[in-house]
């Protein structure tokens, strides 16, 4: 199926938030481009899956997925959505970001400050890791593990020791802009969805800037999804194929798609 879905957008909407998560002022930035999308492809996923984390890898989408008492890590097939391995959480862990390094999945969780390291194979688990404040999402620039923690940082770890090697702050127009979620790097640019936002932003690494936003609402009208928290979060890329899916929490579908080049 291919659904042309191109924004003309010319305003960004940049919402600055406080480190708890409460709305603290709006502001209008009219200087980043927004950025429309082509659907390609719709694949069936498990609608109870909360996503909090995804990724792609030799046909099989790995997914971390969040609540209490009802996180897991999946390895999912793609053209079917088939849950073919999986393992719970303990019950106290909310799961969230996560990332492949080499044969070794690393999972965040919310609040306990724990990164669970994994065999990509067996789902055993290998070790932990500790890190300062919330965990959200994470991703791997080919140097350094890539966090976020709701707030405007992205954060840059020894992959080895996830000691913080340097941070950047996230703006748009000179905002600040918060709640970055599930990351994804992709082609020298980190991907963050915006939690509770049908938008996803492109940010230059080195910098913090915003240079784009990719506007992806209508997908959750394939099919309508009545819930508040089945908001947009989950990026999965193929850099052999160029590849895109995204997908959100509680969707029963994932979404290939082509983000256009220009606005």
């Amino acid at each position: 199926m291919t659904l042309s879905h191109t924004c003309r957008t010319v305003l960004a909407v940049v919402v600055v938030f406080t480190s708890t998560c409460s709305k603290e002022e709006g502001a209008v930035s009219a200087a980043v481009p927004v950025l429309g999308y082509r659907l390609v492809k719709q694949y069936p996923r498990a609608p109870e899956s909360y996503c909090q984390g995804l990724l792609y890898k030799d046909g099989f989408l790995y997914e971390s997925t969040g609540l209490y008492e009802q996180s897991t890590l999946r390895r999912v097939r793609l053209e079917d959505g088939e849950v073919v391995q999986h393992i719970d959480l303990p019950r106290e862990l909310f799961g969230e970001g996560l990332v492949l390094l080499g044969d070794e999945l690393i999972q965040l969780t919310w609040r306990s400050r724990r990164a669970l390291v994994y065999d990509r194979e067996s789902f055993e688990k290998l070790r932990e890791h500790k890190y300062s404040g919330q965990g959200w999402g994470l991703t791997f620039d080919g140097t350094h593990l890539v966090l976020s923690n709701g707030k405007n940082l992205l954060s840059f770890l020894d992959p080895q020791t996830f000691k913080v090697k340097r941070t950047v702050g996230v703006t748009a127009d000179g905002r600040p802009v918060t709640w970055l979620n599930e990351l994804e790097y992709v082609d020298g640019k980190v991907l963050a969805n915006v939690w509770k936002s049908n938008r996803i932003a492109r940010i230059d690494p080195a910098t913090g800037a915003v240079e784009a936003w990719i506007d992806l609402s209508g997908l959750a009208d394939f099919p309508p999804i009545d819930n508040e928290d089945a908001v947009l979060n989950g990026i999965a890329h193929d850099p052999e194929t160029g590849k895109l899916w995204v997908t959100g929490k509680l969707w029963p579908t994932l979404y290939e798609i082509e983000v256009d080049a220009t606005p």
